[in-house]
């Protein structure tokens, strides 16, 4: 009989150490695309995220909700788009937007439950007591050249986060900083930071890192960039640092392996946006807003080495992380206000967990880029509100300065031809409403809100938009052409 006992006693012991060791790895590239092997992509080389791939699911149809990156990140983190979160546009510097004070964060939900959290690399979120790490290497207490693109360093931050984490679950975020560009903050490095670490004179030495210089005849040129010479050659650049977050996320899932971490860890690797060319981030297109997203669970079979085309979108991720820690909506109130939801059953092979919609939230990015957008998007249909769409679209500062952009500026400016899929005039002026059938024209040409055939298509998509408007308490529910109060949008009159 005690021998009896001793064993049950061991049995629950190990029982309650499994359940108490699940963790989360999250894997967050900056301004990162579908410039991936796992994605089709045959001339880049990112083995590291392809055996990811092949370990886990991919997912063809995944979107952030907002593409801007402090934003997009604060809703990662939060599982709620940037209106209702507060994080409105950039965090640092002389744009200072934070998130709502009483929002209830992943660190924070999961600090209560006694998980340990840490983040290394870019941030780009705050205020601290609404995003508090209990390990924290970031652009806040280091260079972000150092913790966000130097892979050699961020390895060893990361065995350095493991080994005080012993014996306890975890949330790992890791922020890498490629393939953001540099050319504004630190010209010198290249338009990509591509020349940074690479050993030669007055740019420094990562140690594990082996550049890979691209060729730019060689590079696939997406639909939403012109096909020339320059944007070819910026390509070229952001390949370079694409390869190298890749050897970073390599050295990461060594690190997690040589742990004995890599069978009780869901890993998850995205990005915050779409990449910083035309049309791409800052945009609610599909070329601003459409991200690659990998999901490997070490208690999955049925989905190892799969592709879904689901839609996903990255507010899914913390209802995901919540469910893979077992900690349940009916306990916690702060879930009824999700509108994204856990990605697990995809993971488990379950077919009817599809999302019949994802939506868009976006407001600034810089801190005089206001341009509010809000969109749904279904497999079919994408519809979009540019509510201030009488001010011209605005641009950013990294971006206006890039070759590529500048290029199609100068052309325009000149009557030459850009090479360009859309006019730069139709892409600063955009129309109140949008509508896109993305079957038919996944590039996003045809506008087709007043096409009569599309009335009842057009109906249903304004009503879902606005209904969940309404369930996120979005202040620019009324657009601007109301005016929000008690609940109920009173006319301005001023169309």
């Amino acid at each position: 009989m005690f021998s009896c006992n001793i064993v049950t006693i061991v049995f629950f012991q190990f029982l309650l150490q499994y359940v108490l060791t699940k963790n989360v790895l999250v894997l967050v590239v900056d301004d990162g695309g579908f410039e991936i092997g796992a994605y089709g992509n045959n001339v880049i080389k990112t083995p590291n995220i392809d055996l990811l791939a092949a370990r886990g699911l991919l997912f063809n149809k995944a979107f952030t909700s907002v593409s801007s990156c402090s934003p997009s990140r604060a809703s990662i983190l939060t599982g709620l788009p940037t209106h209702q979160n507060g994080m409105y546009g950039l965090h640092h510097g002389i744009h200072n937007f934070n998130s709502l004070r009483n929002i209830k964060s992943l660190p924070i939900i999961l600090s209560n439950e006694g998980i340990r959290t840490g983040i290394i690399g870019k941030k780009h979120v705050g205020p601290e007591e609404v995003f508090p790490f209990d390990f924290s290497q970031t652009e806040e207490n280091n260079s972000i050249l150092q913790v966000g693109r130097n892979i050699t360093k961020i390895k060893f931050l990361v065995r350095n986060f493991f080994e005080k984490t012993k014996n306890n679950s975890f949330l790992l975020y890791v922020g890498l900083h490629d393939p953001h560009r540099c050319g504004h903050s630190n010209p010198k490095y290249g338009n990509f930071c591509e020349q940074f670490g690479n050993g030669k004179p007055g740019m420094g030495l990562i140690p594990d890192w082996i550049p890979i210089i691209y060729k730019p005849e060689d590079v696939i040129v997406p639909y939403h960039i012109q096909d020339t010479s320059i944007a070819r050659e910026d390509i070229a650049s952001q390949y370079t640092v694409i390869s190298r977050a890749d050897t970073g996320i390599g050295l990461i899932l060594n690190e997690l392996s040589a742990a004995g971490l890599e069978n009780e860890t869901l890993i998850i690797f995205t990005s915050d946006n779409g990449i910083p060319f035309p049309a791409g981030r800052t945009n609610v297109y599909d070329s601003g807003i459409a991200v690659p997203l990998i999901i490997s669970s070490p208690d999955q079979i049925v989905s190892k080495n799969k592709t879904t085309s689901n839609l996903a979108s990255l507010l899914d991720i913390t209802p995901t992380i919540l469910d893979w820690f077992n900690i349940h909506s009916n306990e916690h109130a702060f879930h009824s206000k999700f509108t994204g939801k856990s990605l697990l059953p995809l993971l488990n092979g379950e077919i009817n967990s599809e999302q019949k919609a994802v939506f868009f939230s976006h407001n600034l990015h810089e801190v005089t880029m206001y341009y509010p957008m809000r969109a749904v998007r279904t497999k079919k249909y994408k519809l979009i509100h540019n509510l201030n769409y009488r001010m011209p679209f605005p641009i950013d500062q990294d971006f206006y300065i890039s070759p590529t952009f500048q290029e199609l500026l100068n052309n325009t400016r000149f009557k030459k031809p850009t090479h360009w899929y859309r006019k730069l005039q139709d892409y600063y002026y955009r129309p109140d409403w949008e509508l896109y059938d993305v079957l038919a024209d996944p590039e996003e040409k045809y506008n087709i809100i007043h096409h009569s055939s599309y009335n009842v298509t057009l109906k249903k998509l304004k009503m879902i938009l606005e209904k969940w408007q309404v369930k996120t308490n979005d202040p620019w529910v009324c657009g601007t052409t109301h005016v929000l109060e008690n609940s109920t949008c009173l006319p301005l009159y001023n169309l």
